[in-house]
C-alpha cells in the first residue's frame, strides 16, 4: 500500500461523536433559509445524460464543494482524480478547502454564518449535525434523488442491512452519505497481544481463562523470560492516549461489556433484551476492578499504562539490549513493534482471545457501523446542481472510482492481479498494488479516502496480499487473521454505536455522556492503582451517579435504541 494509506483508516466512523455546534443562519421552524432554492422547479430534460450514463451533465456545471485540504496531496484542482471526474461527469468542481486539522473548526462556523458551498463533500458530519441543519433546510433531504438518480447507493443500502438504518434520522430523512469502510480488525479493535516466544520459553500455555493470564504475566514478572538477568521484563502495558491501547477494556469484558477503544470513546452501556443500563455501576463491574487493581498492585500492570504516549512506547519496544514487554494492546504491536525486518519482534506476539471470567463470561467488543457522515447537499444548490451531485456521489461509489480515487491511474500505482496472485483469503486476487521506489511523502494522483465512497469486506479483500501473514507488508493480513480469533466471542450486549439520538435530545446526550465517562474513567485508574480503595469507597461512587442525571442519560439512550 502507499505509504499514505493506513491500516487503521477504516471503521474509525464507528464509534458515535457529539459535537455541539453554533446555531446556523437559518429558521429555527424546520423551514429552510430564504436562499433556499425551489425544489418543485422543473428541471431542463436536455441537462442530464440517463441515469447511468455518462457525461452526467451535457453541458459543464460547476459546483462548489467543501473538502479537506490533506498535507499528503499535493494539488486538489490539479489532482489526477479530479481531472478524471471532471472529464467523466462534466461537472467542474469548484473547491473550498481546509486543512485537514481545522475541517471541524471550519466546518461548525461556516454552517453557523451561513457562508457555505452548494456540497459538503467530506464534513466528517456527526448525527446530530445532519439532525440539526436537516431540520433548519440547510442540509436538504436525500431521499428522493437516492430513489431516482442513484442505483450504486441504493444497492448498497439493499446488500448492508445495517446501512439504511445507520443513516437515516428519527424523522425518517437522509441528510447525509456515508463514507462506508468496512474494516474487520477494526471492528474487534480491543485485542490484546501476548510474547509468544515468553510463553514457549517459560513452559507456559496460552491462557484461556482471567485467572490463567494472572499466573502468566507473574511469571512473566518472576522467571525472567527475555534471558538477560535482570528482572525488566514489563509482564502488560498499555496506552490510554492511543486508539485501540487501552488495556482494562479488553480485561472488563470478562466480566462485563466496556465499550472503550480510545479515551474519548465509550457509552459504558450495556443492552439485555432491548433494555439500557448502565454497566459501570453493577457488582460485575466492581469484580473486574478487584481483578484489575491485584494485576496492578503485584506490579503485573505498567504504571506508565495510564500515561504515555506514542513515542514512549516506540522507545520501549524497540529497545536493543532487550525485549521488556509482554502483553500488549494492538496500538502497541504497530507502534512499539513496528510490523517490518528492521524491527521483527512483532513476529513474537500472537493476540489472545476473549479470556472467560469467573461468571463465565467471554465477550469480545463489535464497533461495526455508520457513525458520521461526510456528503450533504445544501440549499444553496439548484435543482439541477442536486441532481448532479446526488449522481456525482453515486459514481463515487462505484468500484471503478473507489480504486481510482485511492491509488491512482491503472498501471501507475495499481494493476489488475496476475494468474496466481491470492487475495487477503487466499482466493485469485482482482487488484495489485505496484510498488513505488519514489520516497516522496506526497502525491498528486488520487483522493485517498475524502469524500463518500464504499470499500466493503469484499473489496478490501480482493487486493493481492503476501499469505505469509509475518512477511514485511502482510500486516494487515495478520490483522483480518487474528481477528477471526475474536468473531466468535461477539459481545450481544454491547449498545450499537450507529444510533442517532433525537435532536431535542442530543445536546443534553452529550454532555452528559462526556460528564458520566469522564467520572467513570477517573474512578476506574483511582480503583486500578489503589488511590481508592474498592472495598470502602464502591458504595461512595455508586451513589455519586444521582449527581450526574444517570436516570437521564439512560432514559434518552433508550429512547434512542427503541426508535432504530
Amino acid at each position: 500500500m502507499k505509504k499514505w494509506n493506513n491500516v487503521y483508516t477504516g471503521t474509525m466512523g464507528v464509534a458515535l461523536s457529539f459535537s455541539l455546534v453554533l446555531s446556523a443562519c437559518s429558521t429555527e421552524s424546520g423551514t429552510p433559509a430564504a436562499n433556499t432554492p425551489s425544489t418543485s422547479a422543473p428541471v431542463a430534460t436536455d441537462v442530464f445524460s440517463p441515469v447511468g450514463q455518462y457525461p452526467i451533465v451535457k453541458k459543464p456545471m460547476t459546483i462548489k464543494m467543501f473538502a479537506p485540504q490533506l498535507a499528503s496531496i499535493e494539488n486538489m484542482e490539479t489532482n489526477t482524480f479530479t481531472k478524471y471526474v471532471q472529464d467523466k461527469t462534466n461537472i467542474q468542481i469548484k473547491w473550498d478547502l481546509v486543512p485537514d486539522k481545522a475541517l471541524n473548526d471550519r466546518k461548525q462556523l461556516m454552517l453557523a454564518s451561513g457562508d457555505y458551498p452548494e456540497v459538503i463533500l467530506h464534513g466528517s458530519l456527526t448525527k446530530d449535525e445532519q439532525m440539526k441543519y436537516g431540520k433548519q433546510g440547510v442540509f436538504i433531504p436525500l431521499n428522493d434523488l437516492i430513489d431516482k438518480y442513484a442505483p450504486n447507493f441504493k444497492k448498497a443500502m439493499a446488500d448492508l442491512p445495517y446501512l439504511k438504518s445507520s443513516i437515516t434520522a428519527p424523522d425518517g430523512n437522509i441528510y447525509a452519505l456515508p463514507q462506508i469502510n468496512e474494516c474487520y480488525h477494526c471492528n474487534y479493535a480491543q485485542k490484546l497481544w501476548i510474547n509468544k516466544s515468553w510463553i514457549d520459553k517459560l513452559g507456559l500455555k496460552l491462557p484461556t481463562t482471567t485467572d490463567e493470564f494472572y499466573e502468566v504475566l507473574k511469571a512473566f514478572k518472576e522467571k525472567d523470560p527475555n534471558g538477560n538477568g535482570k528482572k525488566d521484563e514489563i509482564p502488560l502495558t498499555g496506552s490510554d492516549d492511543m486508539w485501540a491501547g487501552n488495556i482494562a477494556s479488553f480485561l472488563m469484558n470478562s466480566f462485563i461489556i466496556d465499550d472503550q477503544v480510545d479515551k474519548d470513546s465509550g457509552t459504558f452501556l450495556q443492552l439485555k433484551d432491548g433494555k439500557v443500563d448502565l454497566s459501570a455501576n453493577k457488582a460485575e463491574w466492581k469484580q473486574g476492578l478487584l481483578y484489575l487493581n491485584k494485576l496492578y498492585k503485584e506490579g503485573l500492570i505498567d504504571p506508565a499504562s495510564f500515561t504515555q504516549n506514542s513515542d514512549a512506547i516506540q522507545q520501549l519496544g524497540n529497545r536493543q539490549d532487550a525485549n521488556v514487554m509482554g502483553g500488549i494492546t494492538t496500538a502497541l504491536i504497530s507502534y512499539a513493534h513496528s510490523p517490518d525486518e528492521k524491527h521483527p519482534r512483532h513476529k513474537e506476539y500472537v493476540t489472545v482471545p476473549p479470556l472467560k471470567g469467573p461468571n463465565g463470561v467471554q465477550q469480545a467488543g463489535y464497533f461495526a457501523g455508520v457513525g458520521s457522515s461526510q456528503m450533504a447537499i445544501t440549499n444553496k444548490a439548484t435543482k439541477e446542481q442536486q441532481i448532479a451531485a446526488i449522481r456525482l456521489a453515486d459514481y463515487l461509489y462505484t468500484e471503478e472510482a473507489i480504486v481510482l480515487e485511492e491509488h491512482g491511474p491503472e498501471n501507475q500505482g495499481w494493476r489488475k492481479a496476475k494468474d496466481g496472485e491470492q487475495d487477503m483469503n487466499g482466493k485469485p486476487a482482482k487488484y495489485a498494488i505496484i510498488p513505488s521506489a519514489d520516497t516522496k511523502t506526497t502525491h498528486n494522483d488520487g483522493w485517498e479516502q475524502i469524500g463518500p465512497s464504499l470499500r466493503t469486506f469484499q473489496y478490501r479483500d480482493s487486493w493481492a496480499a503476501l499469505q505469509d501473514p509475518l512477511a514485511e507488508g502482510a500486516y494487515e493480513v495478520r490483522l483480518k487473521r487474528e481477528s477471526a480469533k475474536y468473531e466468535p466471542f461477539q459481545s450481544k450486549q454491547m449498545y450499537p454505536s450507529s444510533v442517532f439520538i433525537a435532536l431535542e435530545d442530543a445536546e443534553v446526550a452529550a454532555q452528559l455522556k462526556t460528564t458520566i465517562r469522564d467520572y467513570i474513567k477517573s474512578n476506574m485508574a483511582q480503583f486500578i492503582t489503589g488511590s481508592k480503595d474498592i472495598e470502602k469507597d464502591w458504595d461512595s461512587y455508586v451513589k455519586g451517579f444521582d449527581g450526574l442525571q444517570l436516570g437521564k442519560y439512560i432514559e434518552i439512550y433508550q429512547k434512542a435504541i427503541a426508535k432504530k
